[in-house]
């Protein structure tokens, strides 16, 4: 699949803010909602983790010792008993969805007591920056900043995770320019 030139290197920049979180949950089950269609994420931190599971509906399929990739979409509940994982990321997910809520009291349900969950989002500040980009400049794949269904500030955030019992926003930071959130939360326990 050829990308537009900025999807690598936005990609990347996202996948140098998950390491410095994994590496607090040594040798971990991590599942990777919103892998990707390389599930690259999985692939780069592979040799820190326990085993990795990638769902998205457009995941190749892997199935290796380490690794797996599942073609699923977030319409309904994951196919993973309680408490399944360590650690669980979302880059660039979440404007997607149309049910924020539910998806992160599911990342609650997966995560097991004082697991981790690493989630990027694009602020207010990217919204008109992306249409340019990808609208104006085919330099960002047009349908995917067309799927967006919102944009975040910390605020925002902060009033989102407040709407899940047991899952607590422990930072926030902007990067990126101020163009993208990275919210860490752990699960009670």
């Amino acid at each position: 699949m050829k990308e537009p030139i900025l999807e690598p290197l936005l990609r990347k920049m996202r996948l140098r803010q998950v390491l410095p979180y994994l590496l607090r949950y040594p040798s971990c089950r991590i599942l990777d909602i919103g892998c990707g269609w390389e599930a690259k994420l999985l692939r780069e931190v592979e040799s820190f983790i326990k085993y990795g599971v990638g769902v998205d509906f457009k995941a190749p399929l892997i199935k290796t010792e380490k690794l797996e990739t599942l073609p699923f979409t977030l319409q309904s509940g994951l196919p993973f008993n309680d408490r399944s994982f360590d650690f669980i990321t979302m880059l660039a997910v979440m404007e997607h969805l149309e049910d924020d809520v539910a998806v992160l009291r599911e990342c609650e349900r997966l995560l097991k007591p004082g697991g981790g969950l690493l989630i990027t989002v694009p602020s207010w500040y990217a919204k008109p920056i992306l249409e340019i980009l990808s609208f104006k400049l085919n330099l960002l794949n047009p349908d995917e900043i067309r799927d967006h269904k919102r944009y975040y500030d910390k605020s925002d955030l902060v009033s989102l995770f407040e709407q899940i019992d047991g899952l607590y926003l422990q930072e926030h930071a902007y990067f990126q320019f101020g163009f993208n959130n990275r919210v860490f939360a752990r699960k009670n326990g």
